[in-house]
């Protein structure tokens, strides 16, 4: 193979978003904390499938529109750092290819090259001994490899045999990865992509992503993309159509509303699920007839995340004609939904400032609420939101200026990917790693300074605030010089590794002693949804017994994953 054209690159890349997404899991066990909320493989997939949806569904390819789909889809749809620089890579190496029809190995190489020059210059400290790393050293493979080879599946395997060395280099690199005994989990996830590509390069069977059925051509193209149905029993199968969607609620969703829609997709089918969770609504319903499933939703408000599945894999030019007019008029609702959104916001007095923040779990919501946030995006430990989510926040936030409090390290890179997309107001990150700087940062918040002083004014505030989590092993290792068993309790500093004990009081009280120094005047404490209120007050008796000169306050966070998270000023 001497040239890759754009329907097999489409293929390539639609192999490799189903390699990654194959090991997602795998490549989350690779988190150097065994903390329960591992989440490298699960960011990189949801970002290269935002891209691959987009791949999917262009039926004619050319170099150009996959540039774009790659480009953009991955970007918007970038979470956490691993994502973010996922879709650098990707933004760099399509700025190569989008102007040519075929690629060589000169190109190529090329393209790895500027991939990896893209990404470092996203990443304000890059730190070697991670994906950066890895991606380097295949560009660099490929740089030296182009001049040599005009064979194509050669040149991959080559580059590829690169970057398993380098990334199992890594933990010479990186000593806590050496610590933990394993290999960069983002540099594992990156591999995952390029082994999936060249697969598809290669002819190999693979599966198309889930998520991401579109247009794609399964006749005549070299590599053959089919979905596994292997385990689906059609015999058993009573109605035919998987078929997934959120309703976009334009009012309150009543209860009443919700019986009689239940009752109404009973009739059609079977599998029903309808979860409500304020504006919108969540539904799963195995049917012959999605079409009127979707038709009686499109009555409570606009649709999104549309699914349908033939779960027979039949009649599939009726499901084609079904998809095309529930989008038409999911186009036409959306239209209305935002013109209406527009004129709302319109007639709104617009703030000189705004707050968006990142928060989980019901206390700490309100808490950021109650201090100020105009709006919160659901997220953070165990769901990093994406560079798109980030986006649609700020559109709901009628201000000129405003500050993003991302409240989490593995979110800080998508939120500054958006601060560069938006175009009619400014944005600001105040790069708060923690939730307790994110509550801090919003309080020393004043409206006599000047934006740029505010920034500078949070920034400083937040560096007088220690962060402590509390939570449990996943599985066993060694950090920090400290062994840790699966289901052992840890608790995790801004620095590293603060206690690693049995019981959670004994972790917690542990982690606060190594926090609490001379200085130390105040210490909050959210407990979490897994701890009642009756054991977090007794945590806190025992720590006010202990920690007399300081002054501890309780508060209920409703996290997740952790069962305390601690402040100390």
């Amino acid at each position: 193979m001497d040239t890759i054209n754009a329907r097999s690159l489409q293929k390539a890349f639609l192999a490799g978003a189903s390699s990654l997404e194959a090991k997602k899991e795998w490549i989350n066990e690779l988190n150097v904390f065994p903390v329960p909320d591992g989440d490298t493989g699960t960011n990189m997939t949801l970002t290269i499938m935002s891209a691959a949806r987009e791949v999917a569904a262009i039926e004619e390819p050319t170099m150009a529109s996959l540039a774009k789909a790659i480009s953009s889809g991955s970007l918007r749809g970038a979470r956490g750092n691993s994502g973010v620089i996922l879709s650098q890579l990707f933004r760099g190496f399509t700025k190569e290819i989008k102007g040519v029809e075929q690629i060589d190995t000169t190109i190529l190489a090329n393209a790895f090259v500027r991939a990896v020059e893209t990404a470092y210059k996203a990443v304000m400290k890059p730190k070697e001994g991670t994906i950066l790393t890895v991606a380097k050293g295949m560009s660099e493979k490929a740089a030296q490899l182009a001049p040599q080879t005009r064979d194509i599946l050669d040149f991959c395997r080559q580059v590829i045999e690169e970057g398993d060395a380098v990334l199992d280099r890594t933990p010479e690199m990186l000593p806590v990865l050496k610590q933990a005994g394993v290999v960069d989990s983002g540099g594992q996830g990156l591999m995952q992509v390029v082994k999936g590509c060249l697969e598809g390069l290669e002819g190999k069977e693979v599966r198309l992503p889930s998520g991401a059925e579109g247009s794609v051509s399964l006749k005549g193209t070299g590599a053959a993309l089919t979905m596994d149905r292997s385990k689906i029993e059609t015999a058993s199968i009573k109605f035919g159509y998987c078929t997934e969607f959120i309703i976009n609620t334009e009012k309150e969703f009543t209860d009443q509303e919700e019986h009689g829609f239940k009752a109404f997709l009973e009739g059609l089918g079977d599998s029903i699920v309808v979860v409500a969770d304020e504006d919108v609504v969540k539904v799963h319903v195995h049917t012959d007839h999605p079409g009127q499933a979707i038709e009686k939703a499109l009555t409570f408000g606009s649709l999104s995340r549309l699914k349908i599945d033939n779960m027979r894999e039949e009649h599939q030019e009726r499901l084609i004609k079904d998809a095309e007019k529930v989008a038409a008029k999911q186009k036409a609702e959306d239209e209305k939904k935002a013109a209406q959104e527009a004129t709302r916001e319109a007639a709104a007095t617009k703030k000189p400032f705004g707050f968006i923040a990142v928060s989980v779990g019901e206390g700490l919501t309100e808490i950021f609420k109650g201090i100020g946030a105009d709006y919160l995006i659901e997220g953070g430990q165990t769901m990093n939101p994406s560079t798109e989510d980030i986006l649609n926040a700020v559109d709901k936030v009628n201000a000129d200026t405003i500050f993003v409090l991302p409240n989490n390290k593995n979110i800080i890179l998508a939120a500054e990917q958006a601060m560069h997309l938006v175009k009619d107001k400014r944005l600001l990150v105040v790069p708060s790693k923690t939730v307790p700087q994110g509550i801090t940062a919003l309080i020393n918040f004043m409206p006599d300074l000047t934006t740029e002083e505010n920034l500078e004014n949070m920034k400083a505030e937040m560096g007088h605030v220690k962060t402590g989590q509390v939570t449990y092993a996943v599985r066993t290792t060694n950090i920090d010089g400290m062994d840790i068993t699966q289901g052992d309790i840890m608790a995790i500093g801004d620095g590293g590794m603060l206690a690693v004990e049995k019981t959670i009081p004994d972790a917690t009280l542990k982690a606060l002693e190594a926090m609490i120094d001379e200085e130390s005047e105040l210490v909050t404490v959210y407990y979490g949804a897994d701890v009642s209120e009756e054991d977090a007050e007794a945590l806190c008796e025992k720590a006010r017994e202990k920690f007399a000169d300081v002054e501890i306050e309780l508060q209920d966070g409703g996290q997740p994953v952790y069962y305390y998270l601690l402040s100390v000023e």
